[in-house]
């Protein structure tokens, strides 16, 4: 089956076409182009000038939809049916600081959806292997250091799907816990973390390629200090991820984000279950969490956790509020973060031979439709 995509405003991190059209065939690209002139196709969808992006790509989120990721199988399926509603057409399943056994079981249940379900590329470790002092909303119960036997348990259990994890480089074991880890292709994150800079460079310079959620549970900027966020921003192998709600991080400090890693920013939701939901009480991994005002903190304290974020949020936040190009806001929700873990070849633009994932978009940027592997969901 085929299917022509015309009469678009195209936007990716290539820039904009206008009056352009998309033939896909199943769920890939197969060709493009713009005018008038375009190929017959099975089917025919008039974008009518609206904004056609790549589908987002979310690498950090733990739930949404009044769901957690942390819940099983059908707990994970409908948060991802809230985010995909908000344009996340592939996402990365992120779990919190919980037991080994506990995470090998979820690691597990993972494996099995993404063997069946192709918009689910994988698992994010963001615990246990983080520190004490800027766990955030970690249970300290459950955080270990990265000793040989830990790893090769969860790298058992993900059976090849893990594809991101966070480790503070601080911690026993961490640094030979990197090169493991990234001979097995897992992409290592910094957080978490009280490294300085000079034990940042090192972990980067072992193989870690992510900063997890820049300026959130690590160290500020000082000026005789500079940190793991000075470390990011002076290495080009470096993929900054960043939760763009206005909360987190503040707009203007984003925007200098964007600018001191200029293409190396990606936009993650950090999402737990009130996302796409409403204001209450929640459960993270075993912490209890009150959402007000769509601010999640730690029940009766004023630690963030979380965030109740979603993609399409995250690109109105990052032009009308940080002023960021649109071009370079789309990048960071697209080819960014599927670079960053290796999927650079096939997600993230609207390009021929890229996967048929797509966000429908008006001029104020709301999402109108989503399209993921050539079906509009």
């Amino acid at each position: 089956m085929t299917t022509l995509f015309h009469s678009a405003r195209k936007l990716d991190a290539n820039g904009q076409v206008d009056d352009f059209w998309a033939l896909v065939r199943g769920d890939t690209i197969e060709s493009v182009g713009s005018g008038r002139q375009h190929p017959e196709a099975d089917t025919e969808v008039d974008v009518d000038g609206r904004w056609f992006v790549p589908g987002f790509i979310d690498i950090h989120a733990h739930g949404g939809g009044g769901h957690s990721f942390d819940n099983g199988r059908e707990e994970i399926s409908a948060a991802l049916d809230a985010h995909r509603a908000h344009g996340t057409t592939r996402s990365v399943i992120s779990l919190v600081a919980n037991p080994v056994a506990q995470l090998r079981e979820s690691l597990g249940v993972i494996a099995e959806l993404a063997a069946s379900d192709p918009l689910v590329l994988g698992s994010h470790l963001e615990g246990p292997f983080l520190s004490s002092d800027r766990r955030g909303a970690h249970n300290p119960q459950f955080l270990l250091d990265p000793l040989p036997w830990a790893v090769d348990e969860l790298l058992g259990a993900a059976r090849g799907t893990l594809r991101q994890i966070t480790i503070a480089p601080e911690r026993e074991g961490a640094l030979e816990a990197i090169d493991i880890l990234v001979e097995n292709r897992v992409t290592v994150a910094v957080g978490h973390t009280d490294a300085g800079f000079d034990l940042t460079r090192e972990a980067f310079d072992r193989g870690a390629r992510l900063l997890t959620h820049v300026f959130n549970a690590m160290a500020p900027i000082h000026h005789r200090a500079p940190g793991p966020i000075i470390a990011a921003f002076e290495d080009e192998r470096v993929t900054i991820e960043l939760i763009l709600d206005g909360l987190h991080v503040h707009p203007d400090v984003a925007a200098l984000v964007f600018r001191s890693a200029p293409g190396r920013v990606a936009l993650v939701t950090d999402a737990m279950a009130a996302a796409a939901s409403d204001d209450g009480d929640y459960r993270l991994g075993s912490l209890n969490v009150t959402v007000k005002d769509g601010l999640a903190v730690l029940s009766g304290t004023s630690t963030i956790a979380g965030s109740t974020l979603t993609q399409d949020a995250a690109l109105r936040c990052a032009i009308q509020a940080t002023g960021i190009s649109p071009r370079d806001a789309v990048a960071a929700l697209t080819i960014t973060p599927a670079a960053a873990l290796g999927y650079g070849h096939r997600f993230g633009y609207l390009a021929p031979g890229f996967a048929a994932d797509a966000v429908l978009l008006d001029h104020e940027w709301q999402v109108s439709e989503v399209w993921a592997a050539g079906a509009k969901l």
